[in-house]
């Protein structure tokens, strides 16, 4: 979206365009259009191509992502943890035993947070002695008298 933006303000600068108008006509400020401007008289149009990311690739490249990805669908249980529950610990030790590369608690967050999309799940905390049948019948007897005060 913003590179198409930048790529009709080239057009429009070889229109011969004002900034105020490319600046209109391509919804964004007319700072942004006297930057690109600058930009595009001292490189031309490649100048303003979107670049690729800069800073230190990922540890993991796409593939080991997919192997990890396939390693954590199995559960927990199948790597031998007692609970089939996911902590950013055992998903750490799993990225090092199928990987080799070790990660942080900060990195397996953004691993699964960021490149396999997943989310936050809690448990939910229910009693295992939990009788379902017996709290209906409280609701519907017993709070409507304690509710009254009697």
């Amino acid at each position: 979206m913003a590179e198409a933006r930048r790529v009709r303000a080239v057009e429009l600068f070889e229109e011969g365009r004002s900034n105020p108008e490319i600046a209109r006509a391509v919804g964004v400020c007319a700072e942004s259009v006297r930057r690109w401007r600058r930009a595009w008289e001292e490189g031309g149009a490649p100048a303003l191509r979107r670049r690729p990311a800069t800073g230190r690739p990922p540890k993991l490249d796409d593939a080991q992502v997919e192997t990890v990805r396939a390693a954590l669908e199995q559960g927990a249980q199948s790597h031998g943890f007692e609970a089939d529950l996911w902590t950013l610990e055992r998903v750490g030790v799993v990225v090092e035993r199928v990987t080799g590369v070790s990660l942080s608690r900060a990195s397996v967050w953004r691993l699964l947070t960021g490149r396999l999309g997943w989310s936050l799940q809690r448990p939910e905390r229910r009693a295992v002695e939990r009788d379902e049948s017996e709290i209906a019948r409280w609701i519907t007897h017993e709070w409507p008298r304690i509710k009254r005060g009697r």
